[in-house]
């Protein structure tokens, strides 16, 4: 077995109920023949004395805590506790520990009695061991009950034990009798000490305790036990809240008795755990597991109570949506149907969709839709909740829903309307609704979770059905606060502030990011959609007014949606912002914003540094041919610059590339005139050929601007005739004379064709021969 050390502190629990440190020294786990079992040693750092020799026991529960703690009880009253310097020793000796015990090191407790059964917990206690003799039940023995109770908290097999005595001979029922006592008497010591019993009672964490102080007779008792806290000064009142402020309400009376009880019980024990109970300490985290796991399934036998009963929930829903009810009684059913939703989130998955189907059957949707349009903000308020719940659990049955609404003629309101108006219409200053229904509406439009859908056409259908029907809606207050300014000639000279944002609030400027947050992620993930809406409605012109915006975060919500529209580098998109000039408003924006360093600066050069690393070429010559010198001072970056460079380096390529194919036809010189006028009174078969040379070189050039720039040389009156082929014999003449010695000279047509590639080459290496005045000069 491995002997590695690691730096430990030693604890030891007294009497006192506090952590005594035994030293500091290095921990180990080997076998020990003495012990006859693998161990835990400590030696001292200081003189290597043994601090701590205690054998790993497979009937032990050792339990860590923090990452660096291992805690274990050895006896009934001597507890230990390991302090690891470092998180990997604790691991390490962690791993040893369940290695010994056979248990799963991912576990925190090797001992829980919490994952086991009664019977097999019962089953592991030795047999020689004993039950805790719990003293008489008398006022007399509170103070001892207190202090046994409070001692076995740290050591899972002792708080076994006591809470097999706790439940003969109905000891609990008892103490909670004699609270009443107490209180009569206003025996303040008693009391204190029975708020110590029952609050260590409850981090026993065993239901069947709990079973005896959360039923009807006992319950409140256990609230007036907790409310004598000893360090209160007075007592908490709790008891008076849960019995005379604390109203139950019924919005449809409930006739199962049993159901009405369980409500009452859930809401008094979720009272007890919130209010009540004090946060736990490091060595208690564990000790309400059981509490909420009580709780847990109250609600899932709620909820299941309530489905079962048909007539109750379709009478909730048919009153909800009749126009009959009264305000406050739609407010009291809609704040139900929120609660009963809340509680279904307990449900397994499989439950919980048969529950959220049984509502999609009862018409929660049209439900919704109404009380959303009221003018109630508790109302609308509960219904957004419930709408948040519907869409979470399946987006795919409100598309649907909304896409069903159009079939219905009398129906001239849309629900995914009216959640967008009353996104735009949140009173708040915050807009806290405005960003929960903002998030609603992004699930809703999310390709992503469209793509699981047995229906392949839903995409489709519903992204056609939201630009046609829903996106107006959602872009009208971005429209109504940016108007073009028409008359911008108007501004004073130098001024780039131009299209003002009206009005420019700062309630108003959220809730036109918020507009802006969701159109930026339609770009990301619609692509023909939104493409066309904003090429159809100039939007990005309209957004890019909000440039102009006191509030800077606006701004920058306006930057974000342009970056991520060049981000895709779409030529169509390239085209539409060069053809409407947008670079400008982006521009004066960063000039305006002058020499501060600040995140809209870095966020435009960001921009423009993208472009230039991407080399969008129909950008970066629009920008620069249109703002490079408004720009140029700019120097404490190179992006500008390397825009520029990149701009000049495609120019030289072009240029390159052109000089390839287009080279400038050379003018004829002195001779050749002189030669072209000595020989006009040449035979008639000569002038007629030499007429067509000079018709198909103008015609050539004219045409084609020179496959090879119109390698035109004419020929002198030596020159042999040249072998016509098959492409050129027709359309080229060349001038056959008879007495002349044949010479190796270039045989150059006066007008090259595409298909002349292989004579090109044998014709350019043959005119490096020739003399400089005959070579073709290249254009610059």
């Amino acid at each position: 077995m491995s002997d590695t050390r690691r730096r430990v502190k030693v604890y030891t629990l007294n009497e006192d109920r506090q952590w005594d440190d035994r030293g500091t020294g290095h921990v180990s786990s080997t076998f020990v023949e003495r012990l006859k079992g693998i161990s835990l040693l400590v030696r001292a750092e200081s003189d290597g004395s043994l601090l701590l020799e205690s054998k790993i026991s497979p009937n032990t529960a050792y339990q860590k805590q923090q990452d660096t703690l291992i805690v274990w009880s050895e006896a009934d009253n001597y507890d230990l506790a390991l302090s690891f310097q470092e998180k990997a020793g604790c691991d390490e000796i962690w791993e040893k520990i369940c290695q010994v015990q056979g248990k799963d090191p991912a576990l925190d407790i090797t001992q829980d009695p919490i994952d086991e059964s009664e019977e097999e917990r019962f089953e592991e206690i030795p047999e020689t061991s004993h039950l805790v003799e719990l003293p008489p039940c008398e006022l007399s023995h509170l103070e001892e009950i207190a202090d046994l109770v409070t001692s076995v908290l740290s050591s899972p097999i002792r708080r076994e034990k006591l809470a097999l005595a706790l439940m003969s001979e109905s000891y609990l029922k008892k103490l909670l009798g004699l609270f009443r006592v107490c209180e009569d008497l206003d025996n303040r010591e008693g009391l204190h000490h029975l708020y110590e019993i029952v609050r260590g009672v409850l981090f026993l964490n065993k239901a069947a305790l709990f079973e005896v102080m959360f039923s009807v007779d006992c319950i409140i008792d256990v609230v007036g036990c907790l409310e004598y806290d000893p360090a209160l000064v007075q007592p908490k009142r709790h008891r008076e809240f849960l019995t005379k402020t604390a109203k139950f309400k019924e919005v449809i009376p409930i006739t199962d008795s049993e159901l009405r009880l369980k409500i009452h019980q859930t809401y008094r024990v979720q009272y007890i755990q919130d209010i009540i109970l004090p946060t736990p300490s490091v060595f208690e985290d564990n000790f309400l597991s059981t509490l909420n796991s009580f709780i847990y399934f109250n609600k899932v036998e709620i909820v299941s109570m309530l489905q079962e009963d048909e007539k109750f929930l379709t009478e909730v829903f048919a009153r909800l949506t009749d126009e009959g009810t009264e305000d406050s009684k739609r407010r009291e059913l809609v704040n139900f149907v929120k609660e009963f939703c809340a509680f279904s989130q307990t449900l397994q998955p499989q439950n919980r969709d048969a529950f959220f189907k049984m509502l999609a059957n009862l018409s929660i949707l049209p439900a919704l839709e109404i009380v959303m349009g009221m003018d109630d903000l508790q109302v609308r308020a509960a219904a957004t909740d419930i709408f948040s719940y519907l869409v979470e659990f399946s987006p795919s049955m409100v598309r649907e829903f909304v896409m069903q609404e159009l079939q219905q003629p009398d129906d001239d309101v849309l629900l995914i309307n009216v959640v967008i108006k009353q996104m735009i219409c949140d009173s708040d200053p915050e807009l806290g609704g405005a960003v929960q229904l903002m998030g609603l509406l992004r699930t809703l439009i999310d390709p992503e979770n469209m793509l699981a859908s047995t229906n392949k056409t839903e995409k489709t259908e519903f992204l056609s059905f939201f630009y046609k029907y829903c996106m107006h809606v959602l872009t009208a207050p971005l429209l109504a606060n940016t108007v073009l300014d028409k008359n911008v000639k108007d501004l004073q000279e130098g001024s780039t502030k131009s299209n003002p944002v009206c009005p420019d609030n700062f309630q108003t400027a959220q809730l036109l990011a918020l507009i802006l947050e969701l159109l930026t992620f339609c770009v990301e993930h619609h692509t023909y959609h939104i493409k066309t809406y904003i090429m159809n409605k100039d939007l990005l012109r309209r957004v890019l007014v909000l440039m102009n915006s006191k509030h800077t975060f606006l701004a920058l919500c306006a930057l974000r949606f342009m970056r991520r529209i060049i981000g895709l580098k779409d030529e169509s998109y390239n085209r539409y912002i060069i053809k409407g000039n947008l670079f400008e408003p982006v521009i004066n924006a960063l000039l305006d914003n002058g020499t501060r360093y600040n995140l809209l600066n870095s966020a435009i050069i960001e921009l423009f540094e993208f472009i230039k690393v991407e080399d969008i070429k129909s950008l970066i010559a629009h920008i620069v041919d249109n703002f490079y010198k408004a720009l140029e001072p700019i120097e404490y970056v190179q992006t500008f610059k390397g825009l520029k460079g990149r701009y000049e380096q495609e120019k030289d390529r072009q240029s390159q590339k052109l000089t390839r194919y287009r080279r400038e036809a050379r003018s004829l010189d002195e001779d050749e005139e002189l030669w072209f006028n000595e020989d006009e009174d040449e035979e008639e078969a000569e002038a007629v050929d030499k007429s067509r040379m000079e018709d198909d070189y103008s015609d050539g050039y004219g045409a084609a601007n020179g496959a090879n720039n119109g390698k035109a040389v004419a020929l002198p009156p030596t020159s042999p005739p040249a072998a016509p082929n098959n492409s050129s014999a027709s359309s080229v003449k060349t001038v056959a004379l008879t007495a002349s010695p044949v010479v190796k000279t270039a045989l150059v047509g006066l007008v090259d064709y595409p298909d002349d590639e292989d004579e090109e080459e044998v014709d350019e290496e043959e005119e490096e021969e020739q003399s400089p005045r005959k070579r073709p000069r290249l254009s610059s």
